[in-house]
């Protein structure tokens, strides 16, 4: 099967491929279902005879999940309706239809509504179809025998991005060898970023992932938007080169079979699902193993920029406008939404002034690969594999240059994993334990000092990220896990080297520090 994609211009994608057999028409219908959905047109064209009809009847069997469905032409009925697993499908055939408004006296819009839209003969229909479509035309090359189509896929607006991506898809599996794969959706994470299982039929496995590149987003300060300030990844690039680092560094991030660096697209290898936590509990042998990880890349000279595809990855600073904007998102969702407060402008920034002289310190060398995400949700334990390979990391995109106590802080106050303090001081101690025996100038006392400042910072962070998900995303689920991050926050408030910023949060969200008094005192009254 030949394929090939012509995008005259940005509303426009048209994708030309070559079929042979109903099989491969099984297969386009596969395809085309991958990227289409409810209230989306998908108009058929060509000559009778030339697939119009395989092609519908494969796609809504695949839609309804019933490959032995019955999917008689609608050249008679004009219009037949299923009921799909997740969104209804119309498929209409207007070859009998003498004029446009014809169409209105069938009760086609309201057939349509919410549905995926087949149509066929759209030319009959005139004007009258939505202008966002998907064309698929058919041909047949008699040339070649009577079994050979070619077959015309033309998005226009919305669906033209769709369809190269559709398209960057196709061309990844087929030219990787993962063509004959099963496809099955992943649960993601709070980012952007989807991920498919892909399945062989001798039963290998791997990851499709998709990280298309950011749109930047509006100037927000400095001319820059968020993303740039905070030092986000804006497309794969960063993945795969420190996924090819970490790797040599003996750390098992996922081998990177296939990427397409210009679709945000990778084949990567599947690391399994087994998590380095059970039922909201951190395992403190797995948590020892991703800490030996961390001391050992710590410790290890790596380079502050990376090859990739014959260019320079240079990874950025994590600078004190990186960390202050993290930090503002704390004002700017956290303060209204949750806690129901509204801060003057004097006091906003006041925060920002207090949290850039707390964080002065933590600025200065040694810088290392800070990975960012290194919690529960991102770790993966690999029992079969020995030493610090044990650990699966997942996610490093958005690595960057800075104290080696955040990553540790991530993992050990982790957002979703209720980690009891208790167990997070020995597994402080193990990792400062292991720090030491590698270099005999480690400075405990500094890098606890560190852990509290950034641990502060990276709660006030995830408290402001937690309440945008679920007010501006619509990710309700992720405010059941604020009381563990406020509980986080106030703790390491109590640290000397936070008290200015203790009194600002006591004064202005009392909620925080009230609440952690009240457990403080339960607890000392329970002793």
């Amino acid at each position: 099967m030949r394929s090939d994609l012509i995008q005259p211009h940005a509303s426009e994608a048209v994708w030309r491929r070559e079929l042979q057999g109903e099989s491969q028409i099984a297969e386009l219908a596969a395809d085309v279902a991958s990227f289409t959905g409810a209230g989306d047109f998908v108009t058929l064209s060509g000559d009778l005879g030339t697939g119009k009809t395989a092609f519908a009847r494969a796609l809504i069997r695949l839609l309804v999940g019933d490959p032995e469905l019955e999917v008689p032409s609608p050249a008679f009925t004009l219009m037949q309706s299923y009921e799909g697993i997740h969104f209804p499908i119309l498929h209409a055939d207007f070859y009998r239809i003498e004029r446009p408004g014809d169409i209105v006296e069938l009760g086609f819009e309201e057939a349509s509504q919410g549905a995926l839209v087949l149509v066929e003969w759209p030319e009959r229909a005139g004007d009258f179809l939505c202008p966002s479509k998907l064309d698929i035309a058919f041909g047949l090359d008699t040339s070649r025998g009577f079994e050979y189509r070619t077959v015309t896929l033309a998005g226009t607006g919305s669906f033209a991005a769709r369809l190269a991506h559709a398209k960057a898809v196709h061309e990844i599996l087929e030219q990787s060898g993962w063509q004959s794969a099963k496809r099955e959706e992943m649960q993601g994470d709070a980012s952007t970023r989807s991920y498919e299982r892909i399945i062989k039929p001798d039963g290998q496995t791997a990851i499709l992932m998709c990280s298309l590149p950011r749109a930047d987003g509006p100037a927000i300060r400095y001319g820059k938007s968020y993303s740039a300030i905070a030092k986000l990844a804006e497309n794969i690039r960063p993945f795969v080169a420190i996924a090819r680092r970490l790797r040599a560094e003996g750390i098992s991030a996922p081998e990177v079979y296939a990427c397409d660096l210009e679709a945000g697209l990778a084949i990567i290898e599947d690391l399994g699902s087994e998590p380095v936590a059970a039922e909201g509990d951190a395992i403190e042998e797995r948590f020892s193993a991703a800490l030996a990880a961390l001391a050992h890349l710590h410790g290890a000279d790596l380079p502050e920029s990376l090859p990739i595809n014959g260019e320079c990855l240079t990874i950025p600073d994590y600078d004190i406008d990186a960390l202050l904007i993290e930090a503002e998102l704390l004002l700017d969702w956290y303060a209204p939404y949750v806690a129901c407060a509204e801060l003057p402008p004097a006091v906003k920034a006041a925060f920002l002034n207090l949290w850039r002289q707390a964080l002065q310190e933590i600025l200065p060398p040694p810088r290392v690969w800070t990975l960012r995400d290194y919690h529960s949700p991102n770790l993966l334990w690999l029992p079969e594999r020995e030493g610090i390979a044990k650990v699966g990391v997942l996610d490093f995109q958005d690595c960057v240059l800075g104290h080696p106590a955040y990553d540790v802080v991530s993992l050990l106050q982790d957002a979703r994993v209720s980690v009891p303090q208790e167990l997070e001081m020995k597994l402080l101690a193990y990792y400062a334990r292991l720090r030491g025996e590698a270099d005999p100038g480690f400075d405990v006392a500094s890098f606890l000092r560190a852990y509290a400042i950034l641990g502060a910072q990276r709660a006030t962070k995830i408290l402001g990220i937690f309440a945008r998900l679920d007010e501006r995303d619509r990710k309700p689920q992720y405010l059941a896990h604020l009381p563990r991050v406020e509980k986080y926050l106030a703790l390491d408030l109590r640290h000397p080297a936070m008290m200015e910023l203790a009194h600002w949060y006591g004064k202005h969200l009392p909620r925080l520090l009230d609440a952690d008094s009240q457990r403080h005192a339960a607890e000392e009254n329970g002793a």
